[in-house]
């Protein structure tokens, strides 16, 4: 049934109402307060109203993060249309590809990747879509929202109404666009307010790009849904982020594990008398997997770092308990509150679904999902879309093992994994070995063709500073702790790992990384 109060834009309605004064947002030029940013977000309406979007049609975001952008979803998401979150850091030619395949009615972007944004229009044909630049001395966004009459209305949607279309990282080539609904944006914030325990003294920082899921979805509107403060950072700046936290007291901080392996490096270079950052309740990391010996040595500094998972498709899906997080180190955790997870025996996923089987306690197999959490579709792809989605059930393509008291370790990507000598090796497995080896700072595996075992292994490295990497020595190290059969043949020597917005080594890329 639709509804009002269906619409995820109601929940800024709601909190000006009851608490209008208490603090929503902050970023590097605003901080406002629940009331005005239920203001602004109406004006938003309006002003995309006036410059045609209806019902259904879509409003693609080219933005940093700013008030602007969790104004510009709200405000979208109040008319019925959708949302298109664009990666701020793509060429024109790419936007363009997202542009064409999403068709939006208007383009809201950064004044200073103007450029960007009329290029991709006219190599795209899209001289029809409007554009509103955002920022700068004369503020085109400010600007309208100043001359706008506050949009009141809420469209009635039904949870099942598409809200946000946000594009997957791509690791394996271009993204796809997964459609998210109102529901989605709900469930995903009750779940993250029954582990983060979310409530409205939080205070939230941001250092993520809002283009992508855990930023937007997992960080930013479970706070804002649970009438906490949001502090979003335009970059992100270890030594910077950990003064924010100080002067704000920051009580979650997420990232992905590239950028706490960067926090803690930061740690090591602050004075013995920093200050203790008791507001922090924990930090929160997904995106990729995070070593143990990361965790450990937050720990050892009195700080929690909590592990997750989830998928764009899905956002969270899992999550480690506060009082889990060091005894179960390297496990993403139990799945939440409202989805169905399972670890089914790839063999048996071809099969009726009645045909499936659960693996057993220590076996790796595809982790499936289903509940209100789940996307609807990849948009124009039904292919794609009759591919992952099966009567509900969302096929993740990541495979993981479940221990005796139901935790979830990840183990890879099914189309990671590669097979030698009639073995099935699983990259991440090496990765997590060559990640405690003193002379590696990051590592990546990927299959590549062999004569003889069929595939081997190619390993990526990027060295720790002044140390030289001798593929013999690291093999006769690692052949203490792995197979043989698992052993790469092959070690790349590179200053770094090509990677998405939310921290996943892109792994196509690879084979165009110059070595050393």
């Amino acid at each position: 049934m639709e509804s009002p109060t269906h619409n995820v834009g109601r929940w800024l309605d709601r909190h000006a109402d009851t608490a209008g004064d208490r603090r929503a947002i902050v970023d590097a030029e605003r901080d406002l307060d629940y009331a005005a940013l239920c203001d602004r977000t109406r004006r938003c309406a309006a002003v995309l109203r006036d410059a045609g979007v209806e019902r259904g049609d879509r409003v693609a975001i080219l933005l940093g993060n700013r008030s602007a952008y969790i104004e510009t979803v709200f405000a979208t998401a109040r008319l019925g249309a959708i949302a298109v979150p664009v990666n701020a850091r793509f060429t024109p030619p790419e936007i363009r590809r997202i542009l064409e395949d999403c068709k939006p009615r208007v383009l809201i972007h950064e004044s200073e990747l103007a450029a960007q944004a009329e290029a991709a229009a006219e190599l795209g044909q899209l001289s029809r879509m409007r554009r509103i630049a955002c920022g700068g001395e004369d503020d085109p966004y400010e600007a309208a929202l100043e001359a706008a009459q506050p949009a009141g209305d809420l469209e009635p949607v039904s949870p099942d109404d598409p809200m946000l279309l946000l594009y997957t990282s791509g690791t394996t080539g271009f993204p796809k666009g997964a459609l998210l609904p109102h529901r989605k944006a709900l469930f995903n914030s009750l779940n993250a307010q029954l582990y983060f325990e979310l409530t409205r003294s939080d205070r939230t920082l941001v250092p993520l790009p809002l283009f992508h899921s855990f930023g937007l979805l997992i960080l930013a509107l479970p706070t804002l849904y649970a009438g906490g403060s949001v502090h979003l950072m335009p970059r992100f700046d270890p030594d910077e982020l950990w003064k924010l936290v100080d002067r704000e007291r920051i009580t979650l901080l997420g990232g992905v594990p590239t950028m706490f392996q960067s926090l803690l490096e930061a740690l090591g270079r602050e004075p013995a008398t920093r200050l203790e950052r008791d507001s922090l309740r924990f930090m929160f990391t997904a995106g990729a997997a995070v070593s143990t010996e990361l965790v450990l040595a937050f720990e050892k500094r009195g700080l929690l770092l909590k592990q997750g998972y989830g998928q764009t498709e899905t956002s969270i899906l899992c999550c480690l308990d506060a009082r889990d997080a060091i005894r179960k180190a390297g496990s993403v955790g139990r799945p939440v509150f409202h989805v169905e997870l399972r670890v089914i025996d790839r063999e048996t996923l071809s099969d009726r679904i009645g045909g499936w089987r659960d693996v057993a306690v220590g076996e790796t197999g595809e982790i499936v999902a289903r509940g209100p959490i789940t996307f609807l579709g990849y948009w124009n792809l039904p292919e794609a879309t009759a591919e992952t989605l099966r009567d509900g059930w969302v096929r993740t393509g990541d495979l993981a093992t479940v221990d005796e008291e139901g935790f979830v370790t990840l183990v890879a990507r099914a189309r990671e994994m590669y097979i030698s000598g009639g073995e099935n090796v699983y990259p991440a497995e090496i990765e997590n070995a060559f990640a405690e080896h003193p002379a590696i700072r990051e590592v990546a595996v990927t299959g590549i063709p062999h004569a003889k075992w069929g595939e081997t292994g190619r390993a990526y490295v990027v060295p720790t500073e002044g140390s030289a990497i001798d593929a013999e020595a690291l093999l006769a190290w690692a052949s203490e702790r792995l197979a043989r059969f698992k052993l790469p043949s092959e070690f790349v020597v590179v200053d770094s790992l090509p990677r998405t917005a939310s921290g996943k080594v892109q792994k196509h890329r690879l084979p165009q990384i110059n070595s050393r």
